[in-house]
């Protein structure tokens, strides 16, 4: 018996599109999903206020001054003369020690409750570095005033007798017990105290998520625990270690009381960091408010405008930083 073949009709291209796949949630769902939306929008729209005001309370100064505001180092309410072109490298002068002294400490401390303190010793530490975040930093100031302080003129002082050949250690006055008060290295390690924390929870958190499986792999490969570590665990958290150092970059750029309670107030630009002087923005600020008239109140929004400007780009980068990082996307497989 002959049987007849006959060829299956083609599909057409519309046959060929994937379908989209729609689930209808709960009221309850619903209601979540626009509320936790709300507020992911509200930030940005917060965020945007601000900037506005900013913008519209500082117009005056930034349009009286032009681009000279950034340039002029002096601040002179007589005839109002300002200027941030001094203050604002004293900000990233500070944030910069800060940063240079805090985050190797606090990589290091992450690492070891990570990796190396046992039990009951780790849960002390994480408290410990807990509570360091939640002292108010008045309280950082008023220590670092009075106790850190003139316990550091000393060492202020060798350092620039010994290492004057590096330019920033040098000073152009007299030695003195006050050459040293008040110095810009001083207030960067009292800010660093409050880098530490942030960055030690947040490089804690990354390197706790390294994969078990790759961990048990390099040691199964005859590695030691450092040889882990190096291999596994800093590889992994890389990413999420830049973006807590760029974080408590930005909480350095914008620490007001501590340094407004230890730095000697200067306008000029101080590139010789142990010696007395310097200011920063947010310390600019919280001294000038109180007394200053309506231009100077616009010179200061203009100020802060530029702090803020500064710590967004900083914080921003962070984020770039931690979304492209491995830290948290690979599994146990």
């Amino acid at each position: 018996m002959a049987v007849a073949l006959t060829r299956a009709p083609s599909a057409s291209a519309g046959d060929d599109t994937p379908r989209t796949i729609v689930s209808r949630g709960s009221r309850g769902d619903v209601i979540f999903r626009s509320i936790l939306r709300a507020a992911g929008l509200s930030s940005f729209a917060i965020t945007g206020l601000i900037l506005i005001f900013l913008i519209y309370r500082g117009w005056w100064a930034l349009r009286t001054d032009g681009f000279s505001f950034f340039t002029k180092q002096n601040w002179v309410f007589v005839g109002n003369e300002f200027g941030i072109g001094g203050i604002l490298p004293d900000t990233v002068i500070i944030a910069a020690i800060a940063a240079l002294v805090g985050i190797p400490i606090a990589v290091g401390t992450a690492i070891f409750i990570s990796e190396y303190a046992p039990g009951r010793l780790k849960r002390i530490l994480i408290a410990v570095i807990d509570l360091m975040a939640a002292i108010p930093s008045i309280i950082y100031g008023v220590w670092g005033r009075f106790f850190l302080m003139p316990r550091l003129v000393g060492t202020m002082s060798w350092l620039s007798n010994h290492l004057n050949w590096f330019p920033p250690f040098k000073t152009t006055v007299a030695y003195s017990a006050s050459t040293f008060v008040g110095s810009p290295a001083i207030a960067g390690l009292v800010v660093s105290l409050m880098v530490i924390p942030i960055v030690t929870s947040l490089s804690r958190e990354v390197f706790s998520q390294a994969p078990q499986g790759e961990r048990e792999g390099a040691y199964a490969l005859g590695s030691t625990r450092w040889g882990m570590i190096r291999t596994v665990v800093l590889p992994f958290g890389r990413g999420g270690v830049i973006g807590a150092a760029m974080l408590g970059i930005g909480r350095a750029l914008g620490e007001t009381i501590a340094v407004l309670l230890i730095i000697s107030q200067a306008y000029n630009l101080n590139w010789h960091v142990l010696q007395s002087g310097g200011s920063s923005v947010a310390s600019l600020i919280a001294g000038s408010w109180a007394s200053a008239d309506t231009n100077q109140l616009s010179a200061l929004m203009a100020a802060g405008l530029t702090l803020f400007a500064l710590t967004l780009v900083v914080n921003s980068l962070a984020s770039i930083v931690i979304n492209r990082s491995r830290s948290g996307t690979a599994t146990n497989d």
